[in-house]
């Protein structure tokens, strides 16, 4: 059990302030004693296939690894190997640019057996003594870890890392028996707690799916069901209210009214919201405070309150915004700021953006392979159905009212989630870095693989 973890019987100075005291019987070892490195070079993401040679590229190891390479992502064409770098069970990859310094560096060890390979902007650490694999990959990118390369970056726009920064990061080594059990445990409980996300995952997805069906109904059928019904024409729309209007999208509500290319001061702070931010609805975190510099060629766009932005990006379709009570806000090319017209509720807007029938359009339309979008000219062309004005009101009220415990729900998940995935990087850390005892605790694991026990507020609290 997690909450039965206990601290070593004795520690000793390991000098190294970002480590503390480590376990009496620990080593504190620099990466440059232990192993050489070297540096990955390989051809463009144009040479990815679906099925070939395991190849692992540096932007992976941000999006699809942690701590460990099991199974690869990418792949290349036997023909093309000669152009990349061979990599073996142990090697420890390190990503060598990046965008933010607190994730420079970002590493995960590889445990493929098979033959592989690295691309470009890849540094490989080959160990030089025996060292459980798995454990090298815990110890080097736990937070411990991460901070010491953190320290390390350099750059402005695009952060780098080096070689000669990387033989200079420091681990604690204990031995080789007790990092084999440090490994079963860890990968045993963040196997568990893993999945535990995963379910929490999946309820975020049917409590959405029903928010966005309640949407759905509400804005193209209305709340009286005795009204007499019409065929829009529309396959999408199906039947709706006889009374309401089916109109362009573009004939109702304007499309990037505004953009920020020209100010008197070249300089200027503007909150700034990207995609990856605007989750169903609901901005997941304030807009971050950026300074741009003002020309035609990064014109940005204008958010303005009453505006919803949608995301006219595949990949990103449910994600929405409606804008209130806000100034100098402005997002990303990725969205489509949708300015509502004098006959139409703003949130009514924002409701429809957020209904299967709209994203369904969204989703026909979109083009692409890479990076599948809806043009501006596309997306004003959509349809939809537009009750008077009145109604508009009474659906939104409507909405508000049945959609906020929907809401609660879904942020009280996600932040489990987030409350669990920060609970797993903190339990790594403090394995790796001798802060906690699992000799008898690994043990005493179920077989079974039952449920992670978590003892009190271990959770809201971040303790083990």
């Amino acid at each position: 059990m997690i909450g039965k973890l206990i601290p070593y019987p004795s520690y000793r100075s390991s000098s190294i302030e970002l480590f503390g005291d480590v376990p009496a019987h620990w080593e504190v070892v620099r990466l440059g004693k232990i192993g050489i490195f070297s540096k990955g070079s390989g051809g463009t993401k144009e040479d990815e296939i679906s099925v070939g040679v395991p190849c692992v590229r540096y932007g992976d190891l941000y999006t699809s690894y942690e701590y460990v390479i099991r199974n690869c992502q990418s792949f290349i064409a036997e023909e093309k190997i000669s152009n990349y770098t061979p990599i073996f069970y142990g090697d420890v990859l390190f990503a060598g640019s990046g965008e933010t310094i607190e994730e420079i560096g970002k590493s995960a060890v590889n445990l493929i057996r098979t033959e592989a390979y690295c691309g470009g902007d890849v540094i490989i650490f080959r160990p030089k003594i025996g060292i459980d694999a798995a454990f090298s990959g815990y110890a080097i990118d736990c937070l411990e870890g991460q901070r010491q390369k953190s320290l390390m970056g350099r750059g402005i726009t695009v952060m780098h890392i080096y070689s000669r920064q990387l033989k200079n990061l420091r681990i604690g080594l204990p031995p080789l028996d007790e990092q084999a059990k440090m490994v079963g445990y860890l990968d045993e409980m963040t196997h568990r707690l893993s999945q535990y996300e995963i379910s929490k995952g999946r309820l975020v997805e049917l409590l959405e799916e029903e928010r966005r069906s309640i949407i759905n109904q509400a804005v193209t059928r209305g709340l009286d069901s005795s009204v007499m019904f019409k065929l829009s024409g529309i396959e999408r729309l199906g039947d709706v209210p006889a009374h309401w209007e089916v109109c362009k999208l573009k004939q109702k509500v304007k499309l990037n009214n505004s953009t920020l290319s020209e100010t008197t001061d070249p300089y200027f702070e503007f909150g700034y919201i990207d995609i990856g931010s605007v989750n169903s609805g609901r901005l997941s975190e304030q807009p971050q405070k950026l300074q741009f510099y003002a020309s035609p060629s990064r014109a940005r766009r204008i958010v303005e309150n009453g505006d919803t932005i949608v995301s006219t990006v595949r990949t990103y379709l449910k994600a929405t915004w409606f804008a209130e009570n806000i100034s100098n806000i402005i997002c990303s090319t990725g969205f489509a700021v949708l300015t509502p017209g004098k006959d139409l509720s703003p949130k009514f807007v924002s409701y429809v953006a957020q209904s299967n029938a709209f994203t369904d359009q969204v989703m026909a339309d979109s083009v692409g392979v890479a990076y599948p979008a809806i043009s501006d000219t596309r997306l004003g062309s959509l349809f939809l159905c537009i009750p008077p004005l009145d109604e508009q009101a009474a659906i939104v009220e409507h909405l508000d009212k049945v959609t906020v415990d929907i809401d609660v729900a879904i942020a009280k998940a996600r932040r489990q989630i987030e409350l669990l995935q920060e609970y797993r990087t903190r339990l790594i850390a403090d394995v790796v870095t001798g802060k906690l005892d699992v000799r008898e605790a690994v043990a005493q694991l179920p077989e079974d693989g039952g449920e992670v026990e978590l003892i009190g507020d271990d959770l809201s609290m971040g303790r083990i």
